[in-house]
């Protein structure tokens, strides 16, 4: 059902996911590999954290239900002063954003430092769900502001 659509063999080098193989579009470049972005359309360098979410933006979409008009890559917010870019901001039908994905490289482990990250930019967005992933390991968490963080057994589905 999944198929990896390639000019090149050098993508047979990239780590395998715990995520179905999706339909991602790779090609070779003067000194690098690249990867089209699901989203965004665009080629982009093939770094681990790009594998990564090119494959989370593919899951969610294929197996949970969450539109690709609906998502956000590298949405920008301003924290502190500071501008920095959440990995993916998924909204819900009314523009709400209902989850948010910290990606990492699979070599990275996922520790209290990715979450406290991803809870920061939830102080800007104040997103339901935040996800955590390397590739290998996904955390989702729902947060409200009324309750402690609750750590879910999956990724939420998309709830229309």
């Amino acid at each position: 059902m999944y198929n990896y659509l390639y000019t090149m063999s050098r993508i047979a080098d990239q780590t395998e996911l715990n995520f179905p193989r999706p339909t991602l579009l790779a090609r070779s470049a003067e000194n690098h590999d690249e990867i089209q972005c699901l989203i965004r359309r665009k080629w982009l360098k093939l770094e681990p954290e790009e594998w990564v979410r090119q494959h989370l933006i593919a899951y969610l979409s294929t197996c949970l239900g969450y539109p690709m008009g609906l998502m956000a890559v590298e949405h920008r917010l301003k924290l502190n002063d500071v501008e920095k870019r959440a990995d993916l901001v998924c909204y819900n039908n009314n523009g709400q954003p209902v989850l948010l994905a910290e990606c990492k490289a699979p070599n990275i482990k996922l520790s209290q430092d990715t979450l406290d990250q991803a809870a920061r930019y939830n102080l800007v967005l104040n997103v339901p769900n935040l996800l955590l992933t390397n590739g290998n390991q996904h955390y989702a968490v729902r947060t409200d502001i009324n309750s402690p963080v609750k750590v879910l057994k999956s990724i939420p589905p998309f709830e229309q």
